[in-house]
């Protein structure tokens, strides 16, 4: 779970619906995971340094795979500090002085004391004595005295139970489970009804069972709706069981098909928040056990790698058969395009017998209108025999380059982007006042990529963002310097804006961090 402070919520249209990420944010749940990764040994001062430049996407956190800082591609304040929350749990920090700091502390005074300390020159004989007393040196004592506070306390150890994949996943979870902090009352409906009132009794909650009317019991999940509550709901309305809601919820979401609708208690407004197994939430350490088998390490290296990138294409292990003559050939992989139906199959070659080379260049062969990508071992010498059988072939030697394929497949996304932009109109003029470039580009059927070069007039561009500008007029008129993060937020949910961070940066703001505290807007320099 994550504190209230952090918690990223759209309260559009009236109602309270948790910011959940995607595979979108991979790239910057990694950047997180390696700027504390790449702390290690450092005092928490200039980790929280480092956090601070990630959020303002600015220099100084992770870069890109290359190394190189990107600037102002961090996606959300508090995004970060979610993320940073998550992994806090997973670090160690210690204190790194020669002796206890209190005993420092007690040595340095007494010293101070005897000598009468006002001068700098004062001081320091002060601290000599003391570090005599104490058979260390003078700057081995000065840095013990405060090395137990908390931004000097120096990072030793970080071993995140999660990769980046899994790190978007426990955000997701975490970020429904706070969101259930100021329910006073869930009303849920799963497939598994037994572990669900199990867990309810366990957690000491009051429920109540009711038969509902709706028709899809077939579809697997229970027609019966269970309303929990907490004991003193008999008297009055109360968030004091928001806690065991939350853990409640990852009971729930171990179903196959659940929904929970619940009643928040937003700072005195009663708003709904309806959860199900079609968001993004899972419980990572309950998901079932599937291991998926690779022919050789090489294919399992490369599917390891490839499932670690940002991209616009879905790996599927061993896909549908390809018929080729008589008989079949499933090929190892297939990418999958998200904004199409097209698959490009994937093939890797490896050192085989010269017998089992002549059968794959058979079934090859027999294969028509199927996109193939082959990678093909360069001992084997036979990449010229792939492509004259039309498909493309790529050499590898003991590892198949990632950099190789996306290559391939850029090409294919360029073609795809192009096409699907050659079908849009010169000008959009979409009737919203607010809408972002996903969901205009999915009313198109196309990807945001290929709005690029589409003139949108009515309406300026801020992030993934097309706002008009009369909003963001008076969205200038009505935030200030020194609002409350959550009060600016508020303001622009009221205006159907998720992005906050985009927007805050357009209107010439930063926000001022306490740690992991609410921030504060403040202008930009």
């Amino acid at each position: 779970m994550l504190t209230k402070d952090l918690l990223r919520v759209s309260r559009a249209g009236g109602g309270y619906h948790p910011q959940f990420v995607d595979r979108s944010h991979r790239p910057l749940a990694a950047r997180v995971i390696g700027t504390y990764q790449g702390h290690v040994g450092e005092p928490r001062a200039a980790l929280e340094s480092a956090l601070t430049d990630l959020e303002r996407g600015t220099p100084g956190g992770p870069g890109d795979a290359s190394g190189t800082p990107r600037a102002g591609d961090a996606a959300d304040f508090k995004l970060v500090r979610g993320f940073s929350a998550l992994l806090e749990r997973e670090a160690t920090f210690e204190t790194d002085a020669a002796i206890e700091p209190d005993r420092a502390r007690r040595a340095a005074f007494e010293a101070a004391e005897a000598v009468g300390v006002v001068t700098e020159d004062e001081r320091a004989a002060a601290l000599s004595r003391a570090s005599e007393s104490l058979d260390i040196s003078a700057a081995d004592l000065e840095t013990a005295l405060y090395a137990d506070l908390e931004d000097r306390q120096v990072l030793t150890a970080v071993d995140p139970r999660w990769d980046p994949d899994g790190l978007v996943a426990q955000y997701n979870l975490s970020l429904a489970q706070t969101a259930l902090f100021d329910a006073t009352e869930l009303r849920v409906r799963s497939s598994d009804p037994k572990a669900l009132i199990s867990a309810i009794k366990r957690l000491r909650l009051m429920y109540e069972i009711r038969r509902t009317d709706r028709e899809d019991g077939a579809a697997g999940i229970s027609d019966r709706e269970v309303v929990v509550t907490g004991p003193t709901h008999l008297f009055r309305a109360t968030r004091r069981y928001g806690t065991r809601f939350a853990r409640l919820l990852r009971t729930v979401a171990t179903s196959e098909r659940w929904s929970i609708a619940a009643t928040i208690d937003d700072r005195g407004t009663e708003r709904t928040l309806s959860l199900s197994h079609e968001d993004p939430i899972r419980v990572p350490d309950a998901d079932p056990v599937t291991d998926v088998s690779f022919d050789s390490g090489v294919e399992a290296d490369f599917a390891a790698r490839f499932s670690n990138l940002d991209l616009e294409w879905e790996l599927v292990r061993e896909p549908e058969p390809l018929a080729t003559g008589t008989r079949v050939m499933i090929p190892d992989f297939a990418f999958e395009y998200a904004h199409s139906d097209f698959r490009l199959f994937f093939e890797i070659m490896g050192f085989w017998t010269p017998e089992y080379v002549a059968k794959k260049l058979s079934q090859l062969s027999g294969l028509e209108d199927v996109d193939m990508l082959v990678a093909v071992d360069e001992s084997l010498g036979v990449g010229e025999d792939i492509a004259a059988r039309d498909h493309r072939a790529i050499p590898y030697a003991g590892t198949v380059r990632v950099k190789d394929v996306v290559d391939v497949l850029r090409e294919y996304e360029r073609q795809f982007v192009a096409e699907s932009a050659a079908a849009l109109p010169d000008e959009l003029r979409p009737d919203d006042a607010v809408i972002t470039l996903e969901t205009l580009a999915a009313r198109h059927g196309v990807s945001a990529d290929a709005l690029a070069d589409t003139s949108v007039p009515e309406h300026d561009r801020v992030g993934r963002t097309l706002i008009r500008p009369a909003v963001l007029d008076a969205l200038a008129e009505e935030i200030e310097p020194g609002m409350a993060l959550a009060d600016a937020e508020t303001v622009l949910a009221e205006a159907g804006i998720d992005d906050s961070s985009a927007v805050l940066s357009r209107l010439g703001y930063r926000v001022e961090w306490e740690g992991l505290a609410g921030g504060t807007l403040v202008e930009r320099e």
